[in-house]
């Protein structure tokens, strides 16, 4: 078995001696591992950085063993993420995120999400778009199209904590106290203010730890406190 693809790294563990097992999302194949022989020589450990976009192919005897990786370099954004701590943040979020999807499901709108993100400069609304995306790819999306207590598309301010669907304004005014904000920027394009991003994240990162963190028993990203924090001021 064999196949050929564009990917980008989104995580290397050692494995062996001197090889590496790396994971990529590759397009039209999805979130895929493979042992890459001589993995942490200086050679192929600076392109085996995650962020980056390689040149994969892909071998073994059957197609459900773990295969081996050739790997080449093919965008290189290791080296501006280093110097750029917001930028590392949010390329470190976005490959924990796409960590959690299913092995060798293709998921290309989410792919071209992400690199998207990584190849423009750092957006939070972006951001946060992407983390619905993930909730939607893992199918625990979200409704915010219409109130979910009277079918009006207008004027949503709301969500619901345990449906995950939009209340307008009128229909959340008993309920404010359960409920969650709908920021603006989860639905319309535009610049975010600071205090719409972090309604946003608190949005997601409540659906986040309600549907996938916490079921599977694994804490939220290290960075994402922290870059939410970053991108929450009015300077970043």
């Amino acid at each position: 078995m064999e196949w050929t693809g564009e990917g980008l790294l989104i995580g290397v563990r050692r494995h062996g001696e001197g090889g590496v097992i790396a994971e990529a999302m590759v397009a039209g194949r999805g979130r895929c591992l493979g042992l890459v022989r001589g993995g942490r020589s200086p050679r192929l450990g600076a392109i085996l950085q995650p962020g980056n976009t390689i040149q994969l192919v892909w071998r073994a005897r059957l197609e459900d063993h773990l295969g081996v990786f050739t790997v080449e370099l093919l965008t290189a954004r290791a080296a501006n993420l280093i110097v750029d701590r917001t930028k590392l943040y949010a390329s470190q979020l976005l490959c924990d995120l796409l960590r959690l999807l299913p092995e060798r499901d293709p998921h290309d709108r989410i792919l071209g999400m992400a690199l998207n993100i990584l190849d423009q400069p750092i957006d939070g609304a972006a951001i946060a778009r992407f983390e619905l995306a993930i909730l939607d790819e893992l199918g625990v999306g979200l409704d915010l199209t219409s109130c979910a207590a009277t079918g009006v598309t207008t004027d949503l301010t709301h969500v619901s904590p345990k449906s995950g669907r939009a209340v307008s304004r009128a229909a959340a005014q008993p309920y404010l106290d359960r409920l969650l904000p709908l920021a603006t920027c989860l639905t319309q394009r535009g610049n975010a203010s600071p205090d719409d991003l972090a309604k946003a994240f608190r949005l997601t990162g409540h659906f986040l730890d309600l549907h996938i963190w916490h079921p599977r028993q694994i804490p939220p990203p290290s960075t994402r406190a922290a870059l939410i924090e970053i991108l929450s001021r009015d300077e970043h």
